[in-house]
């Protein structure tokens, strides 16, 4: 009897194990466009300081654009109307008056991969306390849950060039829309069309010594865009003039502490035209101090689409140079 009990018991687990699993399995995918985010809140809330607060975070300007477009693309709805499908939205921020006074991060609520800020408070002026305080860490995990829902996209067809294996023993996660438009012994160009221009990747390799002077940091990351663009960018033929890309002279880039596969280094974010011709739009460029194998190793996106908005474009080369994996060189196997 004692062995039958305990096989009962055992059984009795199993069956509760069981259903803590579906419960977790059962959580549906998460949907939403990129770099959307649902804010669920009262229009009164909306229409007032609390709203202004929460887009002066959340749909504050990309920085280095060449045109003003928002962070997070924001949809705001009345807590009523958060209801079925809504509730899957990969990114929401729930902001509420009431008798708390909290924010912070719930993950995977109604679906995966989810986020949902929640930010309450007893008064508006908490609200915004709040809002100010908790914004950075709630954009920061929304925008590593988007780099993920990107990568997964273009995960499933992806392109089998070797070349910067070959060249650099990297390898990133590249979708198979893009080819390898140029390469020279030190220099890799991969693009792709898009919507009215290009999207476009590069990657080369700078010495081990470069930019030992913080104080001319900008200036010598300028120096050595425009040394390449020079070199490997050639603009459209005009006669008598010389035309190549390089860092657009009136705006100096912006400047940030970064980590990628293990690499620190600095992320910059600017804007890039043709000299003596016009074309321009944003660039996205990581240097990153590679000590192993005595270099810098630059990877840069940038686009050209006239007229169009180039956030969610700029954003998928983000995810693409952030796949960055280090690769024996296939000669060397």
């Amino acid at each position: 009897m004692k062995q039958a009990g305990t096989l009962i018991l055992l059984f009795s687990l199993a069956l509760l194990s069981c259903k803590d699993s579906k419960k977790t399995n059962y959580l549906p995918s998460s949907i939403g466009a990129i770099n959307s985010v649902v804010v669920i809140m009262d229009n009164e809330l909306w229409n007032s300081s609390v709203g202004d607060s929460l887009r002066s975070h959340f749909a504050a300007p990309v920085v280095g654009m060449p045109m003003d477009e928002p962070l997070f693309t924001m949809e705001q709805l009345a807590p009523k109307f958060f209801t079925g499908t809504i509730r899957n939205t990969r990114s929401i921020l729930y902001v509420e008056q009431d008798s708390l006074n909290l924010a912070h991060i719930k993950s995977d609520m109604y679906a995966t991969p989810q986020r949902v800020g929640v930010i309450k408070g007893t008064t508006k002026e908490e609200l915004i306390e709040n809002i100010d305080a908790k914004a950075d860490e709630i954009i920061a995990s929304f925008k590593d849950m988007e780099i993920e829902a990107v990568q997964i996209r273009f995960n499933r067809s992806l392109n089998k060039e070797t070349v910067l294996q070959e060249k650099f023993g990297i390898s990133l996660k590249v979708p198979s829309i893009y080819n390898v438009s140029k390469q020279e012994d030190n220099f890799v160009w991969i693009d792709r069309e898009i919507q009215k221009g290009t999207a476009n990747i590069i990657v080369y390799q700078m010495p081990e010594d470069s930019f030992k002077n913080d104080s001319t940091l900008v200036k010598d990351i300028v120096a050595m865009r425009d040394s390449i663009g020079a070199k490997y960018i050639p603009g459209p033929d005009v006669t008598g003039k010389i035309t190549h890309m390089h860092t657009e002279p009136a705006f100096a880039p912006y400047v940030y502490p970064v980590e990628i596969a293990g690499l620190k280094g600095v992320e910059v974010r600017g804007l890039w035209d043709i000299k003596n011709y016009p074309m321009a739009g944003p660039f996205l460029t990581y240097i990153l101090n590679d000590k192993e194998h005595n270099r810098k190793l630059v990877l840069e996106g940038f686009v050209f689409a006239p007229a169009t908005q180039k956030r969610d474009d700029l954003f998928q080369l983000e995810a693409i140079m952030k796949t960055l994996r280090f690769e024996e060189p296939a000669a060397k196997k």
